[in-house]
């Protein structure tokens, strides 16, 4: 495996051998299980597999979010050479955006509401640094866990917009054995806060069992979902979302590809999950 912060070792590696499919898995670290699996899809599709670590600073828009961000590259690095990746970028901040940085991509639309209603810039901060990795690599195709609906929403329509010729990859997500979504902020949860935390996947099991069953109301799946995670008294609930899976818009008949996604605050720990439910 060969990890390098060069940019031009990097693009040396990969066009080394130009009729070889390259997979890329972008991550800020503090690797677990759900990344390994993208890793794992990648190796089946395409003959080599690449990765990036970088913890992307203008993504965040609470700076004590980035301070605390888990890192540990040492044990990132030996997964990764453990699963057969064969090509990693570590990349320092000044190489990413130098003092002169100035370009900054914004897909308006989608970006406006969800998580980027939440965190102003957040989505121009996941664009941009997603499409330097683009450039960098010029891989294949590109893999990104369900967990993250509305940032595979919006990397699509970039993708789609600017005409990278790169397909994106999406790959479900991968959850410990309690239903909690696999997440490197999980490591910052108190361990009442841990223990709490798997309401948020039964909350929203509650409502797709509710949908199955012949709701169609958007506003009595909130009640529900709004119910059943503030009998946890330490979570916070940042959003509650219903909406069409395309155009993120919030729906107020349950009809159609659906996508149903929250965010709640445990003490300073944010973490979102979502389902995607298709109801003809």
């Amino acid at each position: 495996m060969i990890v390098s912060e060069i940019i031009s070792e990097i693009r040396h590696k990969r066009w080394e051998d130009k009729s070889a499919s390259w997979g890329l898995v972008p991550t800020m670290g503090s690797l677990h299980e759900g990344h390994l699996s993208l890793v794992r899809q990648a190796r089946e599709e395409n003959n080599r597999v690449a990765a990036s670590i970088f913890v992307n600073p203008i993504q965040f828009n609470r700076k004590n979010d980035y301070d605390s961000y888990p890192t540990n590259l040492a044990s990132d690095l030996e997964l990764l050479e453990r699963e057969g990746v064969d090509l990693v970028w570590t990349p320092q901040k000044s190489l990413v955006y130098p003092e002169i940085f100035q370009t900054y991509i914004d897909v308006t639309q989608l970006s406006k509401v969800l998580e980027g209603a939440a965190r102003p810039g957040h989505f121009q901060g996941v664009t941009t640094i997603v499409a330097i990795l683009f450039n960098v690599f010029q891989p294949t195709r590109a893999y990104f866990g369900q967990k993250d609906a509305q940032q595979e929403a919006v990397i699509r329509r970039m993708v789609e917009d600017l005409h990278f010729n790169i397909e994106i990859r999406s790959c479900p997500t991968v959850r410990e054995k309690d239903g909690l979504a696999m997440s490197s902020r999980n490591a910052n949860l108190t361990k009442k806060a841990r223990a709490a935390a798997p309401v948020l996947f039964r909350a929203l099991n509650l409502a797709k069992v509710a949908i199955e069953k012949g709701e169609i109301s958007s506003k009595n799946i909130y009640q529900l979902l709004k119910n059943e995670i503030e009998k946890s008294e330490c979570a916070q609930i940042d959003y509650i979302s219903i909406a069409d899976q395309k155009t993120l818009n919030e729906i107020k008949i349950i009809a159609g590809n659906v996508l149903i996604s929250l965010a709640v605050f445990w003490d300073e720990v944010r973490l979102i999950d979502n389902i995607r439910i298709s109801n003809k």
